[in-house]
């Protein structure tokens, strides 16, 4: 082993800026990324001769495709590019500056934009993979919706400095607090070493998509008596004790403590070390994305009241540029509404001091509102939220 591992750091300091170890541990070069492709040539002679595609084709297809495109550097060889960064790159100016062109274009794209973001979601999470795109979308819709607030609203000249420098903070803070959601949602430690042997008792097979937690037992611990009178859980996949309200979260493979959700916004899990500054995102996000709204209607239709703006704005299809700030106004508006619906559930389940985990097993063992043992009214419910993550130790190695 010793001697593999040292012929492959060899070959990695000896490859050239378009060269890459595949997944068969052989030396490639990405010129040469459409040859020896037999699982391209499989599905599209499936495709010509009107045949159903073999079980597992297009997977395979899809990590091949996701192996072999690649970007050329200059240190260590060429770099694996995620395909599911590059839709959001192409499609959403597209589909906007096409949404532009005519009132009726613009409710098709609108329309149908949400529907396909949708159902790739319900793709992806069935599958219980990792994927980057909706954190591409995210950021992209933000660094987007900035430039041309920038370049087709700010030389107007409705736009004051200081309103300039809110949107601009609003941004910038938003940005800021979501890469800090992202750093640790509070990982599960490893208290101490694990036992030869493990009784693991009224084994369980969970098979409910929503279930954020491994094979294996599950115990849902409602109750402030909890911390004292419940037994640990035992994940089988991470090797470990879990405390109570902590869960396993099967797309990033690791437990969580106090788990509420797995957020593919951030393409993180939301849990103890993270949960506050999730929901100031949301908060910053939401203020900063209404009053830019607030701003570019001013800007595109004068006179008019920035509530019913959205609804009637007379000749705003005349002029491209006029068009093209409606319309982006009317997907923040979309997304805005989006995230407010979620940030008003976190505001109850964090008042009531339930986590979405545990609504979602409530419901799926048939007692959706046997919820709320935990709470201990309004004001400690916030304080203990507010301060859950100084509790929270730093993660180390085993945990990870």
């Amino acid at each position: 082993m010793k001697k593999r591992a040292n012929r492959r750091s060899e070959m990695d300091e000896a490859l050239c800026c378009c060269e890459y170890i595949n997944r068969q541990g052989e030396r490639s070069h990405v010129a040469a990324c459409c040859c020896d492709c037999e699982d391209l040539d499989e599905v599209c002679d499936r495709w010509m001769k009107l045949q159903p595609q073999a079980q597992g084709s297009l997977d395979r297809l899809s990590a091949v495709l996701s192996d072999r495109v690649r970007v050329p550097w200059l240190w260590g060889g060429a770099r694996r590019l995620e395909l599911s960064v590059v839709p959001p790159l192409v499609l959403l100016p597209a589909l906007l500056r096409l949404a532009a062109l005519h009132f009726l274009l613009g409710v098709a794209v609108l329309t149908a934009l949400p529907v396909l973001v949708l159902w790739y979601y319900y793709v992806t999470h069935r599958k219980k993979g990792r994927t980057l795109f909706f954190l591409s979308l995210a950021l992209f819709s933000l660094a987007y919706m900035y430039f041309l607030f920038v370049s087709e609203v700010l030389p107007r000249g409705g736009v004051s400095p200081v309103q300039l420098a809110v949107v601009t903070g609003g941004v910038v803070l938003t940005v800021a607090a979501m890469l800090h959601t992202k750093r640790d949602p509070g990982l599960v430690r490893r208290a101490r070493p694990p036992h030869s042997t493990v009784t693991y008792a009224a084994a369980r097979y969970h098979t409910d998509p929503a279930f954020q937690g491994p094979v294996g037992r599950e115990e849902v611990l409602l109750g402030p008596e909890g911390e004292q009178s419940a037994r640990e859980d035992w994940c089988l996949a991470c090797g470990l004790a879990r405390p109570p309200r902590a869960g396993h979260c099967r797309i990033c493979g690791v437990c969580v403590q106090r788990l509420d959700h797995h957020c593919v916004w951030i393409n993180s899990c939301v849990g103890q070390a993270n949960h506050c500054s999730f929901l100031l995102t949301l908060l910053l996000f939401l203020l900063t994305s209404l009053y830019g709204i607030g701003l570019v209607l001013r800007s595109v239709c004068p006179g008019q009241n920035v509530l019913l703006a959205l609804l009637y704005c007379p000749g705003v299809y005349r002029q491209y540029s006029d068009a093209l700030c409606f319309t982006c106004a009317w997907y923040c508006s979309m997304v805005t509404a989006g995230l407010l619906h979620l940030l008003l559930v976190q505001l109850v389940h964090v008042s009531l001091n339930v986590t979405e985990r545990e609504v979602r097993l409530a419901a799926r063992h048939g007692a959706p509102g046997d919820t709320t043992n935990y709470s201990r009214g309004l004001r400690d419910n916030w304080a203990e939220f507010m301060t859950m993550h100084l509790k929270a130790p730093a993660p180390t190695l085993d945990a990870v």
